[in-house]
């Protein structure tokens, strides 16, 4: 039976509305049959078949966060734009909830690229994606195995395989420590069974203390803030499910990142805590790769991971538009 999805008609985002574009609700459905839930961004009075952009994420955070302030930045600046939640989160479907699948979240943009493509007013020949944080990882695996996206932008990405199975800063990167969290997850699987319900590792802290690292505290300012929250994110809140990363344990979503044809832009913040994600990433993205004039490292000075969320005089929008219209 379909699951019928609750959309919000009213602008609930954590941005302004832009008189530049025509907003609107769409759904459409991945190849496992969960219907996911996005916002669209058509500049006004377009014309014609537009070169079309799908944008997903931060890990945890929904579109009307980040996603889709940068979608609708982008279809002011001439392309058809969606910013989707994902699988198990936000207005998509999806049971149970709060999960993450290295497959299935990958599909999720497949999918969003199946939407665009027969859309009349989107060219199927010019189909690029934007990945967000965890989502930048997720965005270069669908574009390693979806050959009809032309161009990937990957900003202030993480590696959610890297991240979950060596932990912050590669600081658990041992058979031990590695052998500890799945004998913990798997214990967790048991106890939610027994309870009947999934229990929640929780979003990001209400309160934060003076020592923290710095990273918690650039995590808090957005998501608990007035600058970020939105009460369907995740990280805003209860957080995703204990269980919920579970396959990345021993699912490597960047193995095929060096055969990636097409065009890839990846952007970090230089003092961003994660940017040794992009580094790496591009590093081995560009080994042996057969098309490496085409893919591009951009680091932002003095920008933290959040910058790039939000701060639309940090984000690189003009060479993103630069670089979509060159390669799409």
């Amino acid at each position: 039976m379909d699951e019928k999805l609750i959309l919000t008609e009213e602008w609930d985002k954590t941005f302004p509305e832009s008189d530049m574009v025509c907003h609107s609700k769409v759904t459409f459905k991945n190849r496992y049959g969960i219907e996911l839930a996005a916002d669209l961004y058509k500049p006004v009075n377009a014309e014609g078949r537009l070169s079309a952009i799908a944008v997903c994420g931060p890990f945890g955070a929904v579109k009307e966060q980040a996603s889709g302030l940068y979608a609708q930045v982008m279809a002011e600046r001439g392309f058809l734009t969606i910013a989707f939640d994902p699988s198990f989160t936000g207005e998509s479907g999806g049971h149970p909830r709060y999960m993450a699948s290295p497959d299935i979240n990958t599909e999720d943009f497949q999918a969003a690229v199946d939407y665009l493509s027969l859309r009349e007013d989107a060219d199927p020949e010019k189909i690029g994606i934007i990945g967000i944080c965890g989502w930048g990882g997720m965005a270069l695996n669908a574009a390693a195995i979806d050959t009809r996206i032309k161009a990937t932008v990957s900003s202030t990405m993480y590696d959610m395989t890297r991240v979950n199975t060596k932990g912050y800063f590669d600081s658990e990167d041992s058979e031990a420590a590695r052998y500890e969290k799945k004998k913990a997850l798997n214990a967790q699987r048991l106890e939610d069974l027994k309870n009947g319900s999934y229990s929640l590792a929780g979003g990001v802290a209400d309160e934060v203390p003076d020592d923290a690292p710095f990273f918690v505290k650039d995590y808090h300012d957005y998501y608990k803030t007035r600058r970020g929250y939105h009460p369907r994110s995740l990280n805003s809140n209860g957080g995703w499910n204990i269980t919920g990363c579970m396959s990345f344990m021993n699912r490597s979503i960047l193995s095929y990142s060096n055969e990636i044809r097409s065009a890839v832009l990846i952007v970090h913040g230089e003092k961003a805590h994660s940017c040794y994600f992009s580094r790496d990433a591009y590093d081995n993205m560009i080994k042996g790769n057969p098309c490496p004039e085409n893919k591009e490292l951009m680091i932002i000075p003095g920008a933290v991971h959040t910058d790039l969320y939000d701060r639309k005089d940090v984000i690189p929008f003009d060479k993103m538009t630069e670089f979509f219209n060159k390669y799409m």
